[in-house]
């Protein structure tokens, strides 16, 4: 029963309307504005049995509102993406609806800040995906009834402030909860043995990389170009502009090298050493990590947090160098397999990985921290190139491009592989823990609900106070 009263609140519900606000939807309401109803080609389908209603404010949370037509809205946009809505009610739509606005209501109450910089960048993410969907962002602003570019961008940076301080809030809350080893323990015990959960099939990976060796002249072609973009940003031009010109990071080079980072951020050592030791205002020399060469300006620091843009860009790799990248690495496999030498052997001395060669080139699923990869969960690239390897076989040498477009070669083994099976505490520890964590994480999550709606102003007006809420949002 335990597990499935999880899933009854986790999946049946939590997940579910998580997955009705995917993408913007989470929270298309404004917190200040009553919104006109939406002119659209075709009604907007309402679970059968319920009428739709004139559009008012049916909830106030703290300083939040919620307007009816935001649950319709909310139905609207599952339909588009060709969602269900026949098992979703209106109750259980505004019961997450209230859960943000209380979410966001006490990110205030907490001092949580949100900054311009952090919701420009979610803006231009989320424009260039609607742009995507529709082809023209003149379409997006006439279906939020806007008479301009910039009154729908204003508008729209509300939402996203909101949808950022729910989602640090609950981060904050989650955050904050840790488990012990016994109490993973006594979770395992009281599940029935007839529930136990079912794991699939895993492998464990290790891996032997090479790293085209680049020349010293390359190298400095980089850092004079990047020393070059540093004086015109240090007479004035934009680092923005010049960030999504020429970074070669495609993660932050669309919204001009923005990052928002602290110590704990899982950013390479020699990044976060050179951005700490800047001021405000302040560029930096280039500096070299493993993805490349890097100028870093900080545009910010609040407390432990600095806001801050960067330019990547990695020298050009020649065909001489892969040519004997490639030999070296068929040297190293032709000793594996003539038994000169075991593949974690070779990983130690051999591979130019810093990450993996420690650990005799063990792959760590980035997902779950183990070393065990699902395979119905693995990277489709990682498993094209594991799935016909038999026990212990050394694959051949395979050239890997990343998303930053550094090649490198490598050589794949299976270390180890294990069948589908119920659930085993010694073998499935990290796996249990996670299940253990999680069900902690909810109850945590359902007591702070039980606290703060107590210490909040909260009103729901008409038909809606006889919904049954998973929280007790009427206070009975």
């Amino acid at each position: 029963m335990l597990l499935k009263k999880l899933q009854l609140k986790t999946i049946d519900y939590k997940l579910m309307l998580t997955m009705c606000f995917l993408f913007f939807f989470t929270s298309i309401i404004s917190a200040q504005e009553i919104i006109k109803d939406t002119v659209i080609k075709k009604p907007v389908e309402i679970p059968s049995g319920q009428k739709q209603k004139i559009d008012g404010i049916i909830a106030t949370v703290g300083d939040y509102i919620v307007l009816d037509s935001d649950i319709d809205k909310g139905y609207l946009e599952i339909t588009a993406q060709g969602g269900s809505t026949k098992d979703i009610t209106r109750c259980q739509m505004l019961g997450k609806l209230l859960e943000d606005k209380l979410y966001a209501h006490q990110a205030i109450q907490d001092s949580i800040v949100v900054s311009d910089a952090e919701v420009r960048s979610m803006m231009d993410d989320r424009l260039n995906y609607m742009i995507q969907q529709v082809g023209d962002i003149n379409k997006v602003v006439a279906y939020y009834k806007k008479n301009s570019v910039e009154e729908f961008k204003t508008y729209f940076a509300d939402i996203l402030k909101e949808q950022k301080l729910a989602s640090e809030m609950t981060k904050k809350i989650v955050d904050a909860v840790e488990i012990t080893p016994e109490e993973v323990r006594n979770f395992f015990k009281k599940i029935p043995k007839d529930e136990l959960p079912t794991f699939g099939a895993e492998m464990e990976v290790a891996q032997i990389v090479v790293e085209p060796k680049v020349s010293a002249e390359d190298e400095q072609k980089v850092k004079d170009r990047l020393n070059a973009i540093r004086k015109d940003v240090l007479e004035g031009s934009s680092f923005a502009t010049k960030a999504v010109l020429y970074s070669q990071d495609p993660g932050s080079s669309p919204n001009g090298g923005f990052y928002k980072m602290t110590r704990k951020t899982p950013f390479v050592k020699e990044f976060k050493d050179v951005a700490f030791s800047l001021g405000e205002g302040e560029v930096s020399e280039p500096f070299k990590t493993t993805f490349g060469y890097h100028i870093i300006i900080v545009e910010k620091i609040k407390g432990q947090e600095v806001e801050l843009r960067h330019i990547l860009i990695a020298p050009t790799v020649s065909e001489t160098a892969l040519k004997d990248a490639k030999e070296r690495i068929i040297n190293i496999r032709n000793k594996i397999v003539n038994k000169e030498i075991t593949f974690a052997e070779a990983a130690r001395t051999e591979s130019d990985e810093k990450e993996t060669r420690a650990n005799g080139g063990t792959l760590v699923n980035p997902n779950t921290q183990d070393t065990r990869f699902e395979l119905t969960k693995m990277d489709p690239t990682l498993y094209s190139q594991v799935s016909n390897l038999a026990d212990n076989e050394v694959s051949q040498p395979l050239l890997n491009t990343d998303d930053k477009g550094k090649k490198t070669y490598k050589l794949i083994t299976i270390t180890n592989r294990i069948d589908s099976h119920t659930a085993d505490y010694a073998k499935d520890y990290t796996k249990i823990k996670e299940l253990a964590l999680k069900e902690k994480q909810i109850s945590t999550i359902a007591k702070w609900f039980d606290t703060k709606i107590k210490d909040t102003y909260i009103k729901i007006i008409g038909e809606y106070r006889d919904c049954n809420f998973v929280y007790n949002w009427l206070k009975k």
